[in-house]
């Protein structure tokens, strides 16, 4: 019985723990590059993705700075 209780516990506690990408705004998603855990990246990609029409001009000079630093590591 213990051990089925921490197990939902358990699984309680990795849905709180994920994060929810789509609370950010445009400069924090950008901003976050490069730093997203690997078991959160796809959702981030996923989230980042949706919203690269939405950029300002501003925003996507940012994006794109950001992506050549990352794939330049």
């Amino acid at each position: 019985m213990k051990k089925r209780v921490l197990g939902l516990l358990f699984c309680a506690g990795l849905l709180v723990a994920r994060t929810d990408f789509s609370a950010m705004s445009n400069q924090e998603l950008i901003a976050l590059m490069g730093y997203v855990k690997a078991e959160e990246k796809v959702l981030f990609l996923r989230e980042l993705e949706a919203r690269k029409p939405t950029f300002s001009p501003q925003e996507r000079k940012q994006y794109e700075r950001n992506l050549r630093q990352n794939t330049s590591r």
